[in-house]
């Protein structure tokens, strides 16, 4: 683990040694991501920070992490159902048709274990923000967001069937 950390220290300090030898008009001439192959601890530390202040999942109680859960579902079949490219239509069936099983089956969860729960203030402030974005973002972008976030979706979902806090 120390030798590592040597190695990228070693490599960190070449890199900005490097980058002195040259003017810096000569590295703005052109397409340069150098700077970012190295990215400095604090900027990561700021990342995280931000990241970790985002994600409400962890902090939620079961019967949030749910109806959390059943939102991402409503919004994701809701978006497949609506596809019309027959190109994409023999794809998406069988994703459609077990996540619409997930959803049926996250339903009679809710109605048997917490009927009358009351979402978080968090969660509802999520809530709102998702019927806004249903409300005012195209079709097309939400079908988009769906399916980027699709493996997000399912790794909630397996959180909320165990049970337990994720991350």
């Amino acid at each position: 683990m120390l030798r590592r950390g040597f190695v990228l220290l070693f490599a960190w300090l070449s890199a900005a040694n490097f980058g002195a030898a040259f003017p810096q008009d000569a590295l703005k001439k052109g397409c340069s991501l150098f700077k970012y192959r190295f990215l400095e601890p604090q900027e990561m530390k700021a990342m995280k920070k931000m990241t970790d202040h985002f994600v409400i999942w962890s902090h939620l109680q079961v019967p949030d992490r749910m109806m959390l859960v059943k939102a991402e579902l409503d919004l994701v079949t809701d978006m497949l159902e609506l596809l019309d490219n027959p190109s994409f239509t023999e794809t998406h069936q069988r994703p459609l048709a077990f996540l619409t099983q997930a959803q049926e089956d996250l339903r009679v969860c809710m109605a048997t274990e917490a009927p009358s729960h009351q979402p978080s203030k968090k969660l509802r402030h999520w809530l709102q923000k998702l019927q806004i974005a249903k409300k005012t973002e195209t079709t097309g972008c939400l079908t988009a967001s769906a399916i980027f976030h699709l493996f997000q979706v399912l790794d909630d979902l397996r959180c909320a069937a165990g049970r337990e806090p994720c991350a």
